[in-house]
């Protein structure tokens, strides 16, 4: 009985541990050989992106130079053109959303990785929220249009009728202008932000909650200054990745920006974008202007760039500073 079983264990791990066959090893260089060709080709169509686009807006470059980003002035008829008002909009909006949809998307981050709901509802708010990032941009600036706009009006008219003298609301909601914009974009990037914050808290081992509660700390300082202050560096990068999404965003802000060229503080008053620009102007634009355009487009990809690396630095100190913390 006992050779039987001592049989059919050697029979077990034989089969187990056999060697790969040709068609594993096939598989297995095919496989690597397609993820090694499909980073390799990311990289190409970066580098290929950059060289149309800077090659298209080098002859604005050319002629226009520095003066194009610290330029006020966008009038087609007289061949002046200045992105400084769009990159003021598109820096002010972004930062807004920002800060409401970081403050709101770590709070449901929060809410739904430490025990504030019964299991059986947390999927469905978990999706409710996933959902969002599936509604079509101009969906967004519709409901920014019809619903919002007329929403905030009375409150942004008596901030202005009370408050005016402050910049922020030196101005009031005549209709599309830089609070509906953001408010919008909050909206927007509210998935990202708080997907990948409730995965960065999810990751803070459970020992490290146990081992607060043992020394006697409440359900909000084991939050506080236990699990945030752990899971900080992955919610940083969703911050990042979040801010990143509000600067690309184009169709919800052209339509609820304003498009207005002007570099104002206050949150009622309309401003434009870069990507707004670029989506408004280049279906009528003839050669002098596609170049501008391109110019424009450049800008923006350096923004983007710049925030990327900012994040990726800080990240990369981040991590280093806890990783010497913990030696």
């Amino acid at each position: 009985m006992k050779s039987t079983m001592f049989a059919s264990e050697s029979v077990e791990s034989t089969s187990i541990s056999q060697p790969p066959s040709t068609l594993d090893t096939f598989l297995d260089r095919s496989f690597r050989g397609l993820t090694f060709a499909f980073a390799w080709l990311t990289i190409l169509l970066m580098v290929y992106l950059l060289v149309r686009v800077g090659g298209n807006a080098a002859p604005a470059i050319q002629k226009y130079g520095l003066h194009f980003i610290t330029s006020t002035t966008w009038d087609v008829n007289k061949g002046q053109f200045g992105v400084l008002p769009e990159i003021w909009g598109t820096l002010y909006s972004s930062l807004l959303a920002l800060l409401l949809g970081g403050f709101f998307g770590v709070a449901i981050a929060i809410f739904l990785t430490q025990d504030f709901l019964p299991p059986t509802l947390e999927p469905i708010f978990k999706n409710i929220i996933e959902l969002l990032a599936a509604i079509p941009s101009v969906v967004y600036g519709l409901w920014g249009l019809f619903v919002l706009i007329p929403a905030i009006r009375p409150i942004a008219n008596w901030c202005y009728a009370y408050l005016g003298w402050l910049p922020f609301f030196g101005t009031s909601l005549s209709g599309p202008g830089l609070l509906p914009a953001a408010l919008v974009l909050t909206i927007m990037i509210l998935p990202t932000v708080s997907a990948l914050s409730r995965d960065a808290l999810s990751a803070v081992p459970p020992k490290l909650r146990e081992a607060a509660f043992g020394m006697g700390a409440t359900r909000w300082e084991v939050i506080l200054r236990v699990i945030l202050p752990t899971a900080a560096t992955g919610i940083f990068g969703a911050l990042v990745l979040g801010f990143g999404r509000a600067l690309g965003e184009t169709m919800a802000l052209a339509m609820l920006v304003g498009n207005s060229n002007q570099l104002s503080l206050s949150l009622f008053s309309p401003a434009n974008t870069l990507a707004a620009l670029l989506a408004l102007n280049f279906p009528e634009a003839n050669k002098v202007q596609e170049g501008v355009l391109m110019y424009a487009a450049v800008v923006l990809m350096a923004i983007t760039l710049l925030v990327n690396i900012c994040g990726a630095a800080v990240l990369r100190r981040a991590t280093a500073n806890m990783s010497g913390e913990r030696k």
